[in-house]
């Protein structure tokens, strides 16, 4: 009888055990389940504060966008070129009408607050076709350098839509001279050739509005 109790005890007392660990093992359970509700509850509130500003922001740039609009058109409705000077993307155009050397035709281009053209783009080159009807001055020459082309603002020749066999400073032959101009259209095309800068031709002034 005696030794009945002593292994009911031990079973009585092993259950206990088992007992108290299953209940620290909720209760461990209980507080990871708590600090994962209060971190997702924290993360939420994150995530709402950064939709909130995300909104602010798209809202603020959509504004700024809609304001950058209207000013870059109400900046196109002021650009107007002066009268005889034709328009093209950015910048005013004059085709002049009197012939003289190059420095005469850039400073009449500098009287009327402009240069000789410098161009830059084939979409440029393009409407130059267009625009000039006989050979015409540009902003093109080497009279600091021989061979070193440089446009009337300085920048260097990237962009070049020379004539066949030009420039060729007039090939040797006397009676040209040194050819250190260049205007656009030769007589049978309509790409670039040099010339003596005391040549008379027309010349091609641009300006920005």
């Amino acid at each position: 009888m005696g030794v009945n109790r002593i292994k009911i005890g031990a079973h009585i007392g092993l259950w206990q055990q088992n007992h108290n660990s299953v209940h620290d093992s909720a209760a461990e359970l209980s507080a990871i389940k708590d600090n994962l509700t209060e971190l997702l509850q924290t993360n939420n509130g994150k995530l709402s504060t950064m939709t909130k500003e995300r909104d602010l922001l798209n809202a603020t740039l959509n504004e700024m966008t809609e304001k950058m609009e209207k000013l870059q058109a109400s900046l196109n409705r002021k650009k107007t070129c002066p009268a005889g000077w034709k328009m093209f993307r950015c910048s005013c155009y004059f085709l002049s009408e009197e012939f003289g050397s190059w420095v005469e035709g850039r400073q009449d281009c500098r009287n009327r607050g402009a240069d000789l053209v410098v161009i830059d783009s084939p979409k440029e080159q393009r409407f130059l076709e267009d625009f000039t009807k006989r050979p015409t001055w540009i902003g093109l020459n080497d009279k600091d350098n021989e061979g070193i082309w440089k446009w009337v603002d300085g920048t260097p020749l990237t962009l070049k839509y020379w004539r066949t066999n030009q420039p060729d400073n007039g090939g040797g032959i006397p009676k040209y001279g040194e050819e250190n101009c260049v205007h656009i259209r030769s007589d049978d095309s309509t790409s670039w050739n040099d010339l003596s800068c005391t040549s008379s031709l027309q010349w091609v002034c641009e300006r920005i509005p």
